[in-house]
């Protein structure tokens, strides 16, 4: 049974912040794309936990950590990671084995595309969320299109930030992700398994706050604060609710500093107040089936910055058709649509994606 008619049109859904410089290609090989996790390391040394830094290339983060347990001789739930990496791409991260009263093992069995860099000992576990960010580095092959405009979109994504929608890998193969979650809320199919029906809220969120995210780019609102927003600051999950507008707040947002944001759908009253909380509430009206659905699941409400700031953002011609792009981003964002922002990119790897959940960046 196909669960992809009811969804709109996910791509189409996001507009641009400006006009695209062209199309290229992305992920047409899987060292096209490469990603380095970037975990704060404390001193806390030793411990019953080996963190293991890992560098996979065409492999799922879930699948290599099973692969690990197996080595270690343990079960999948002592192996610890901060956070899923995109399986088409060459990426390095941090796994943590529960080790309690063993050695280091001598070696580790792996397939070729699993490689150990380094290890240590640490006294607690790896635990989702514990990401600082992510390092990517992307090819762009076949470029057609205006290099010196792409070069002005580029500085201005620099200063000015790009759209923070969630990317295709949150939505699955052909966006069904949220077909199927509405088909789940509606009683017309059962999810037992727990981390599915996690994507499938996961993905239902993230539908909602693209639209809301979208409805802001189209105004022209969504890299500037208003009144009764919530600003969120750069780097943290915490934010305060902007009454007036002032000097001072616009010259912190135009820095960087702080960015407007926009709902998690959940339980709970909405964080904005006057018209934003009016447009949060318009946008999530028009998907009332999912926004009730994510109140069911008992979600409750939380937040996330309109922009992204791509620290370090360099770029390079290889040649007239080829571009390597660099560039650092906080932990959740999706270096794909960073990049789509100036670009129409057509993703290689997308035709591949057989299974219901892409991994995230």
């Amino acid at each position: 049974m196909s669960f992809t008619a009811a969804l709109p049109d996910i791509e189409a859904a996001r507009p641009r912040a400006g006009r695209p410089a062209g199309q290229g290609l992305i992920r047409q090989q899987t060292t096209d794309f490469t990603v380095e996790e970037l975990i704060d390391m404390d001193a806390d040394e030793g411990g019953e936990h080996l963190w293991l830094q890992v560098r996979k290339t065409g492999e799922n983060t879930e699948h290599v950590a099973r692969l690990l347990a197996q080595a270690a001789g343990i079960r999948p739930q002592q192996v610890g990671y901060a956070g899923r990496k995109d399986r088409h791409a060459v990426t390095t991260q941090w796994f943590s084995l529960h080790l309690p009263g063993r050695p280091d093992p001598a070696g580790f069995a792996l397939p070729p595309s699993v490689e150990i860099l380094g290890m240590r000992r640490r006294r607690r576990k790896l635990a989702v969320g514990g990401l600082r960010g992510n390092r990517f580095r992307l090819l762009v092959r076949e470029f057609a299109g205006d290099a010196a405009l792409l070069g002005e979109r580029l500085r201005e994504t620099v200063v000015r930030g790009a759209p923070n929608y969630f990317g295709a890998q949150r939505f699955g193969r052909g966006g069904g992700n949220v077909a199927q979650a509405l088909a789940w809320m509606r009683g017309e199919r059962r999810v037992d398994d727990r981390k599915l029906r996690g994507l499938l809220l996961s993905a239902a969120r993230s539908q909602l706050f693209n639209a809301l995210l979208a409805r802001r780019v189209q105004d022209g609102s969504w890299c500037e604060a208003c009144a009764g927003d919530a600003l969120m600051f750069d780097g943290r999950g915490s934010f305060f609710v902007a009454g007036e507008i002032d000097a001072t707040l616009r010259e912190r947002v135009a820095r960087g500093e702080l960015h407007s944001s926009g709902p998690l759908w959940g339980r709970g009253e909405l964080a904005t107040r006057s018209g934003i909380a009016g447009l949060e509430r318009a946008v999530a009206a028009e998907h009332a089936e999912l926004a009730a659905g994510l109140e069911r699941a008992g979600l409750e409400q939380e937040r996330r910055a309109l922009r992204v700031m791509p620290r370090e953002l360099t770029w390079d011609w290889i040649d007239d058709a080829t571009l390597a792009i660099a560039f650092r981003l906080p932990a959740g964002c999706f270096a794909t649509t960073v990049l789509d922002d100036v670009l129409h990119c057509r993703d290689a790897a997308q035709a591949l994606v057989a299974r219901p959940d892409g991994e995230g960046e």
